[in-house]
């Protein structure tokens, strides 16, 4: 299970170090793919093949299955640790999430979120006072 909120920059080169506990987590390989909220879904591989069973059962006739996939997979890109504990971010999800300098780094179950800290913060404060009706419809019984 992956969770917890880490703060680290990202360099000019794109390179973002990741927290050794995710690192031990996602493995050698895994996946950055766009995420729904302007933010990066990183995945282990386990996982990412997981999703992408539940996204094949989608019917490609229906519109919102390939606007969907086609936005998820084409953003997605297979990663590896440098020897500093660091992803090569590509431009293109670089850019998508607002990466800038300040990021922020949080463990949601199956998968790690890289936010913008500004787009984060904004996030939060914009859900924090509906967290408790979320999570009363979440679990109603």
């Amino acid at each position: 299970m992956l969770l917890g909120e880490y703060h680290h920059n990202i360099d000019d080169k794109n390179r973002l170090v990741i927290p050794t506990k995710y690192r031990e987590e996602l493995g050698d390989t895994f996946v950055i793919a766009r995420g729904i909220e302007k933010c990066l879904y990183v995945y282990s591989i386990k996982e990412w093949e997981k999703l992408v069973l539940k996204l094949n059962t989608l019917p490609f006739t229906k519109k919102d299955a390939r606007t969907f996939t086609r936005s998820f997979f084409s953003g997605a890109t297979v990663c590896k640790f440098d020897n500093n504990g660091r992803i090569n971010i590509t431009s293109p999800l670089v850019s998508y999430a607002g990466l800038t300098k300040e990021c922020v780094i949080i463990g949601v179950n199956d998968r790690i979120e890289i936010w913008s800290e500004e787009l984060f913060n904004k996030f939060m404060d914009d859900n924090s006072d509906a967290l408790e009706e979320i999570a009363e419809h979440l679990f109603e019984e």
